[in-house]
């Protein structure tokens, strides 16, 4: 590290682009650490660079604890996330320890809504299996009642979370594929919004029983673990399907499993899981639920903006400005 300036350590590779816009844009006032394995740090790597990073680039693959926030050697001052949620981290640790913490809003969302949208697609017509049936060269060929899947337009999307995501997916739904849109949100959409989507804001027992299909776009908090268990997916109709690109702890997944293996709902799309990317025993095996690794995000698009955005706020802390995207 050059004396006088600050070390900046990417936990993760970035856009090749956009590390070296911040390696050129940090230059005046800090030293870049590019993470050469493209892999996750493990915890020991994680806590090493805590002790040596006065800005932590941090990603939802680390786990950043208590304990690791706690240790005395702990020099940074500033975990800047490349990405939107910050459950990975414990923010009252964090602001105990005199660090702050920003995120990258607004610049998933277009790329995740179409994530949702597509697995309440596929998990409806049943694409995975067709395409598996396909390459295993199992198919043999069309007749009337093969391979019946539930028809997607104009029915009843019941939307858990009615932030920016959820938004643009009630906008996608509505107006492409003329969808009734129920939604479940702490506040009430703006008349005109809710009036331009024909969206009626409902309980959360509303919403379940009465809906089609349910997409979870809720952030990850204490309140919303486990928000999807045994009692909330019986209240839920046989041919419901479960979306959720939101965080894996928002569902049980056991319980789901279940659900599931015992036709209480009629599938599942999911693009996130509870101990990813280790998944629930059972969900491999399952035909009526599909599965994806975490790309909600993943455009080259998208991924280069939250870089850009992560970058503004490693800038601007610096420099000695606001963060532009403070969360703690």
């Amino acid at each position: 590290m050059v004396q006088n300036k600050q070390n900046i350590v990417l936990t993760r590779k970035w856009p090749a682009s956009v590390e070296q816009a911040l390696v050129s844009a940090a230059a005046p006032h800090g030293v870049v650490q590019l993470r050469e394995p493209d892999s996750a740090m493990s915890r020991d790597e994680l806590a090493n660079a805590l002790r040596t990073a006065d800005v932590l680039c941090a990603t939802v693959t680390d786990q950043i604890d208590e304990e690791l926030l706690k240790q005395p050697e702990c020099r940074t001052k500033l975990i800047a996330n490349f990405g939107v949620g910050v459950n990975h981290i414990d923010l009252a640790a964090a602001q105990a320890a005199g660090i702050s913490i920003s995120n990258t809003p607004g610049v998933l969302t277009e790329a995740t809504a179409e994530i949702a949208l597509t697995l309440l697609l596929s998990a409806a017509r049943r694409t995975g299996e067709g395409e598996r049936l396909v390459r295993s060269g199992g198919w043999s060929g069309w007749y009337p009642t093969h391979m019946l899947s539930t028809q997607v337009t104009g029915k009843k999307l019941g939307i858990i979370g009615m932030g920016r995501i959820g938004l643009d997916l009630a906008r996608k739904a509505h107006h492409g594929l003329g969808m009734k849109i129920f939604y479940h949100n702490r506040s009430a959409l703006p008349s005109e919004v809710a009036a331009s989507l024909g969206a009626e804001r409902l309980t959360l027992e509303e919403l379940l029983t009465r809906s089609d299909f349910v997409s979870l776009n809720c952030p990850a908090t204490p309140e919303t673990r486990h928000l999807i268990n045994a009692e909330t997916l019986a209240l839920m109709q046989a041919h419901c399907i479960l979306i959720n690109t939101a965080r894996g702890d928002v569902v049980d997944e056991m319980a789901l499993c279940e659900a599931l293996e015992k036709k209480q709902i009629a599938a599942a799309g999911l693009d996130v899981y509870e101990q990813e990317p280790v998944l629930t025993p059972g969900l491999l095996a399952l035909d009526n639920v599909v599965l994806l690794p975490h790309m909600g995000s993943g455009t080259t698009q998208t991924r280069e903006a939250m870089g850009q955005c992560a970058m503004r706020n490693v800038i601007a802390w610096l420099r000695g400005e606001p963060l532009p995207n403070a969360v703690a």
